[in-house]
């Protein structure tokens, strides 16, 4: 049986429905910036219950534009998660800032905040003071919001929350996108709300940072785009792909709730000797990836006969930034050593989550024959 990390593929009446949406914008011409961004702006707006959503090329771009916003220039220091992609560090070297690593927690491999608390005191001691923070909701469940939201303020500091992964997902009955000063998310294809090509949102509740990031989408443009009022950057969403997405929006809820139902089958099946996600009680997750943990003397084993099976499985993320080549000069600002982030990514593997009831049963049913070359104890040294 082959079971695929994500399933892409579309039925008939799907594929229908997509041409139509498609060829409407073929009809009308206006591929850039057309009336269906303003409609799927509109839309993912009355979804999460955000006041301004700003669509945009992809979620680096949105994270790029939510600094800019910030005004975060060459030099300032902003604190990411070592355990994340690199888009999240990426984005606020691009513009010549300096990325401050933070471990994460070793349960839900979010943001630690006591590290962070730690890491600001040492800094604040050298007379560093960064401007803020990008907290990750990493595979889909969101940080502990109400805790770092007060850190941050009493420390005047701003937030911006990288929800990637976390569109659709809540915190204490809050939809993704209305924490911190900005939330941001990626439509990638492989994201629990993905188009077919690449996009990205920035959400806001504040009006001023709405106006700048809708300027700074389009050349930093005023009354148009020959109107420069800020230097700004080409990161527009094309209307083919917010045709898409409106579409896709529809229905998200019902994707919701088969991630959920997935999740909760493996939690519920899954061998005890396999750590499985620690979701905290405020956070109903949107389940991006479903991460367990295992010994990493086993995770390559394990990984290689699945895959002999024809189950395909992933590793996110293999090597934590801090360790990245290409951010080596930041490595020394808090310490060489991030020991949860350094450890669990010697640890997890994502399962698939683009898979029906029987072949997740197979899954299940496959990794629980090889338990016995796993270990479920995992203590950070």
């Amino acid at each position: 049986m082959e079971v695929p990390l994500i399933n892409l593929s579309t039925d008939q009446e799907t594929r229908n429905k997509l041409g139509r949406a498609v060829n409407k914008v073929l009809d009308h011409g206006k591929f850039i910036l057309g009336p269906e961004v303003n409609e799927l702006e509109r839309n993912l707006e009355s979804f999460t219950g955000t006041k301004h959503a700003i669509t945009c090329s992809n979620g680096t771009d949105a994270l790029i534009l939510a600094l800019l916003a910030k005004g975060v220039r060459p030099n300032d220091f902003v604190y990411v998660p070592s355990f994340t992609f690199s888009a999240t560090a990426e984005a606020v070297a691009i513009i010549g800032a300096k990325p401050v690593f933070i471990d994460v927690d070793e349960k839900t491999f979010n943001i630690d905040l006591l590290h962070l608390k730690q890491s600001h005191e040492l800094l604040t001691k050298k007379n560093i003071f960064p401007k803020g923070v990008i907290s990750v909701d990493i595979f889909g469940q969101t940080c502990s919001y109400n805790e770092i939201q007060d850190w941050i303020t009493k420390n005047e500091m701003w937030l911006i929350c990288d929800g990637a992964q976390s569109l659709g997902a809540t915190y204490n009955d809050t939809h993704v996108g209305n924490f911190g000063d900005i939330t941001t998310t990626s439509f990638y294809p492989t994201k629990p709300l993905g188009c077919y090509g690449d996009g990205g949102c920035v959400f806001t509740n504040d009006d001023l940072l709405f106006e700048k990031i809708k300027s700074l989408r389009v050349h930093g443009e005023g009354k148009n785009k020959y109107d420069n009022l800020r230097v700004g950057l080409n990161a527009r969403m094309d209307t083919i792909q917010a045709a898409i997405l409106i579409h896709k929006l529809h229905d998200f809820t019902l994707e919701l709730s088969k991630r959920r139902e997935l999740s909760n089958f493996y939690t519920k099946h899954l061998n005890e000797s396999f750590v499985k996600p620690f979701i905290i009680p405020e956070c109903n997750p949107s389940w991006a990836q479903y991460t367990i943990k295992i010994s990493h003397n086993s995770r390559d084993k394990v990984q290689n006969t699945l895959a002999k099976k024809g189950i395909s499985t992933c590793v996110y993320y293999p090597i934590p930034l801090h360790m990245q080549p290409a951010y080596h000069e930041y490595m020394n600002l808090v310490g060489n050593k991030l020991p949860v982030s350094e450890k669990i990514a010697k640890c997890v593997l994502s399962l698939p989550m683009g898979c029906n009831m029987e072949q997740a049963e197979y899954v299940c049913q496959s990794l629980n024959e090889l338990a016995e070359v796993t270990s479920s104890s995992f203590e950070v040294a």
